[in-house]
């Protein structure tokens, strides 16, 4: 059985660059691109206003933001190297505020390279991170952000796969990355080792994400193959197959029931995870997607949000048969 969606509404140019990054709380989505600026769209409000511009957040741009499961915290990669942290408005007539930084280039040797993929902890907390030569690093942003309190290998030291992607389970036990050379490494966060590594696409990888539950893990990329693994023996349990360009990017839905993935073509798809079949296709473009999101469930509807080489934001609402 198909779903059907509806685009409810687009906010063109809602970027001057492409948006390479989505990231959704339960009542904002927040976007980054090339430019200095991250943007704040209210969600809760029928006409997604822009509710608060973070201007020079970052000079020559921003890569990619995330939000904490509590959405209480944010962070922001930009293309200089540097990671900012931001503190969620407490209500609702607050703003989000700067909560500091981290500066992962401090070292002999360390650059730009040094911050690639971000992803936040359930409470925030915890923030993993990828590098140019293929290490994780791990750092407690309530604690000493001078210290990795983690940094896994994932090659011969410094001499890794550039990492593409990354994600924190939901219960913090997990970290997952993915690589250039599409290889994808689990790390076991209590232990500080690697819990096994996957049997790679070949191609790089440029998404992996741990579903709600943290039974799952979905990796895709150039092979433009989404491939599903069982989190705890890391074993392949099936492949999504449909998409016919590079895949940059997949969501979970709340329920762990979907996966949202969208592509290098422009197309957005659907996929029933239980059944391992798409259920919906969209593209209202024909420029890559570089990011796709859920919004958190907070109607009767299921919304996402598409964003990519358009510089435009397009939101898809489920239609109900009513």
């Amino acid at each position: 059985m198909s779903k059907q969606y509806l685009t409810t509404h687009t906010i063109d140019n809602a970027h001057i660059t492409d948006i390479f990054s989505l990231a959704a709380t339960p009542t904002a989505l927040l976007s980054a691109s090339g430019s200095s600026t991250l943007h704040i769209h209210a969600t809760s409000q029928p006409s997604i206003p822009l509710a608060q511009s973070l201007s020079g957040a970052h000079k020559l741009g921003c890569h990619h933001v995330t939000v904490s499961g509590n959405g209480k915290v944010a962070a922001s990669a930009g293309f200089g190297g540097e990671v900012k942290i931001w503190k969620a408005p407490e209500s609702s007539t607050d703003e989000w505020q700067p909560f500091g930084e981290l500066d992962p280039a401090t070292g002999p040797g360390k650059g730009a390279g040094e911050a690639w993929a971000i992803s936040l902890s359930e409470d925030g907390q915890f923030l993993a991170s990828t590098t140019y030569d293929g290490r994780i690093n791990v750092w407690d942003l309530f604690g000493d952000r001078s210290e990795r309190i983690r940094e896994y290998e994932t090659g011969s030291a410094g001499s890794g796969s550039f990492g593409m992607c990354v994600d924190l389970s939901r219960d913090g036990k997990y970290t997952a990355s993915g690589h250039q050379s599409g290889a994808v490494y689990v790390f076991n966060n209590d232990t500080g080792r690697l819990q096994y590594s996957l049997p790679g696409l070949v191609k790089p990888i440029r998404a992996v994400a741990f579903s709600p539950a943290g039974t799952r893990i979905a990796a895709a990329g150039d092979a433009g193959v989404i491939a599903i693994f069982d989190t705890k023996h890391g074993e392949h349990v099936g492949n999504l197959t449909g998409h016919t360009a590079w895949i940059t990017s997949v969501d979970w839905s709340d329920t762990g029931e979907y996966l949202l993935s969208g592509a290098f073509d422009g197309k957005v798809k659907v996929w029933d995870i239980g059944r391992g079949a798409c259920v919906a296709t969209h593209s209202e473009t024909d420029k890559a997607l570089w990011a796709v999101k859920w919004l958190p469930k907070t109607g009767r509807n299921e919304m996402f949000c598409t964003a990519g080489a358009n510089k435009s934001l397009t939101f898809y609402r489920e239609a109900t048969g009513a």
